[in-house]
């Protein structure tokens, strides 16, 4: 969320950001209801006030005149009952206004309508030479019997899968090599609750612009989507010390998003799936540009970093203005090689968000000075499962039908070096 007196100063700089971004938001009329919520309140500051002068007068009146007073008294109690429900309804239109506000995009952002617009600013590893008919992963994990798609969409619909025997090993083996590299890095490992109250689904502004793709329970709770979710609702409310700064988690939760918007897209496989599990980076920072480039450019390279570990060929993409959320000031996709596509495809989002979700949150701290701002968020993903095992089966098939595993893996897999058809 922006400050109002920030959205009111810079209307036309907020304007822009919401082109750009593809958001519809009536920023005239919010500042309208803004300068009517600010007069409202003038008057009802006003009638208090002179309800106070006047009740400390009634009592020093002679009898003839106290009954007068206590009638004006009345009217003034009704004139302020009146005001009251007028602000409030004011208040609440004003305050639905200023959830859809978006933050501002960095001017490195490239202009673009949707993903098809990212910019790609980084190649790395050799795109994989087969000398035979490369399969996709649904080919190879089900003649491996690693995952059983038809039952799965008769349990769960569809979308559903499960995974089984090397698929389960491999997850899991994936999961615990996370957990050692980016420990390593200085994060506090967390498991985290996934489902959340609404409050904190609005803080990190997954809603109200996303409320199509997010599950709900009957206890009018949430299924969060990402790990962001619950860890950023840990601070909430609190003030930090800055000498504990940058604050830097890993959380790893089961993950749940309807992908209504993604009606046709990725309708095989285990690309786009309901129910996942995932590692997430989340970092708060003082509020510095500076330092959230920095810790931007440092999250990216964290899951680059452990995509080289594993050796499979990826790219970075600095994500356009239509493929940014509401608070998001800059994104880049992590993608990985896809044989069975032969393209790239998303395994990661890194993106910093200045305090637009610790604004909403209230997640302050003491400067040097004693002064109390808001700190700045960033999060990307370590690694979700079972995404990236589509790069990984394909990215390291044999013509025989096997998969070779990664050497970093080998350890957590009994020390085997290949996946083979079960006898």
């Amino acid at each position: 969320m922006l400050d109002i007196k920030f959205i009111r100063a810079n209307r036309a700089l907020v304007k822009d950001a919401a082109r750009k971004k593809k958001i519809s938001v009536d920023v005239d009329k919010l500042i309208a209801l803004d300068d009517e919520r600010l007069s409202l309140l003038r008057e009802i500051e006003a009638i208090r006030a002179e309800q106070n002068a006047q009740s400390q007068k009634i009592q020093e009146l002679p009898a003839e005149e106290r009954e007068q007073a206590i009638i004006a008294m009345r009217i003034l109690k009704e004139s302020l009952k009146e005001k009251e429900e007028r602000y409030h309804r004011v208040v609440k239109k004003w305050q639905n206004l200023m959830w859809q506000i978006p933050n501002i995009p960095d001017v490195t952002v490239p202009e673009g309508e949707s993903d098809k617009d990212n910019v790609s600013v980084k190649e790395w590893g050799e795109i994989p030479q087969f000398n035979f008919q490369p399969k996709d992963h649904i080919e190879i994990m089900t003649s491996l019997d690693m995952v059983d798609l038809e039952r799965g969409a008769k349990v769960h619909g569809f979308r559903g899968y499960f995974l089984k025997n090397d698929g389960v090993h491999l997850s899991l083996a994936i999961w615990n090599y996370v957990f050692n590299f980016f420990r390593k890095k200085g994060f506090v490992p967390m498991i985290a609750p996934a489902i959340v109250r609404e409050e904190f689904l609005y803080g990190t502004g997954h809603l109200p612009n996303d409320r199509d793709d997010v599950y709900r329970t009957q206890d009018n709770d949430y299924l969060a989507g990402t790990a962001e979710v619950p860890v950023m609702g840990y601070h909430a409310g609190e003030i930090l010390d800055v000498k504990d700064f940058p604050i830097r988690y890993l959380a790893f939760t089961p993950a749940y998003r309807r992908e209504a918007g993604s009606h046709g897209k990725d309708t095989r496989g285990l690309i786009r799936v309901h129910e996942f599990y995932k590692w997430e980076q989340v970092l708060l920072c003082e509020a510095s540009h500076q330092k959230s480039v920095k810790y931007h450019e440092w999250l990216t390279r964290n899951t680059e970093e452990f995509i080289e570990s594993l050796n499979i060929p990826y790219r970075r993409v600095v994500n356009c203005g239509g493929d940014l959320g509401q608070g998001q000031v800059k994104k880049y996709d992590i993608e990985l090689w896809v044989p069975g596509e032969n393209t790239y495809r998303e395994i990661a989002s890194s993106s910093y968000f200045h305090d637009f979700q610790t604004r909403r949150l209230n997640i302050r701290y003491r400067d040097e000075g004693g002064k109390l701002k808001f700190a700045h968020s960033l999060n990307n993903t370590a690694i979700p499962t079972p995404r990236i095992l589509v790069s990984l089966v394909e990215n390291y098939q044999l013509e025989d039908g096997s998969v070779r595993i990664p050497e970093v893996l080998r350890p957590y897999m009994g020390g085997r070096e290949r996946i083979e058809k079960r006898r």
